[in-house]
């Protein structure tokens, strides 16, 4: 009935975006691509008094965190619009560089929070190649093309090289923390060295704002009336036929891999 009475005061709304699980370029993975009309909708749609992001990740991508993360902020600035984050079980790596978006981060007291560093990982099979029998056979062009080829020994001169890539990302995401967290962060710990912190550890050192929740939260600074829209991920047809099991074993592993290292 309100909506037919012009003249009488709307409650405040604040859209509400999930955002959880592994972030990377494909599959079910968070993605700029995948999120874009999803933020856009949340930054644009009637009049919101805040936008407010529920984040659940270990990280991923450094490129796909920075993008979500970019867009989040530009439109907030564009729009005038406050964003807060929420963080559930993990916000760690990436999921730490989208928390970072948003102009302050409130936690659970058992929330895992941090690591802000940048990892390689890989397997190697060259002994179990032998043991077979199996010969591997490789012929490039550019004596970097077989870099860090996981069926060869690993050599000292690629963990120099993936050392040498890992040092401009880090400093990206050491500068992205600084830039968002500013003068609230510590200045006497070390918080770049990919350590994580738990809860009450994590407001201590800057890194967070508070333990609080969403809804109790928004309520305080928006009044008992605020009302929340959640947004949601559209699926695609195969995940709304069940059939999303098609999409990448492999990229489950090491979605399962990331999760793992916070006991998850």
């Amino acid at each position: 009935m309100r909506r037919f009475i012009p003249f009488l005061p709307k409650p405040p709304t604040v859209p509400v975006i999930r955002l959880q699980g592994t972030i990377g370029s494909g599959g079910r993975s968070l993605n700029d691509a995948s999120l874009a009309p999803l933020i856009e909708r949340a930054f644009t749609r009637g009049k919101p008094a805040a936008v407010a992001i529920v984040i659940n990740s270990p990280g991923g991508s450094a490129v796909q965190s920075a993008l979500i993360g970019a867009r989040i902020r530009r439109l907030a600035d564009e729009k005038g619009i406050k964003v807060h984050a929420f963080v559930e079980d993990v916000a760690a790596s990436g999921g730490y560089w989208l928390a970072c978006a948003a102009d302050d981060i409130w936690v659970d007291r058992s929330s895992i929070v941090g690591s802000i560093g940048v990892i390689f990982a890989s397997f190697g099979f060259p002994e179990l190649l032998a043991r077979q029998g199996i010969e591997r056979r490789v012929v490039t062009a550019g004596r970097s093309k077989s870099f860090a080829d996981p069926f060869l020994p690993q050599k000292a001169e690629d963990v120099d090289r993936l050392k040498a890539l890992q040092g401009p990302i880090h400093a990206a995401f050491i500068d992205h923390v600084k830039a968002r967290r500013g003068a609230r962060l510590n200045a006497d710990a070390d918080l770049f060295n990919a350590d994580i912190w738990v809860g009450q550890g994590a407001v201590d050192l800057g890194l967070v704002d508070g333990v609080d929740h969403l809804v109790p939260k928004l309520k305080a600074l928006y009044g008992d009336k605020v009302r929340l829209a959640p947004l949601g991920q559209r699926r695609s047809l195969l995940q709304r036929l069940g059939m999303a099991a098609l999409d990448g074993t492999i990229s489950t592993v090491g979605d399962r891999a990331l999760w793992s290292r916070y006991g998850l």
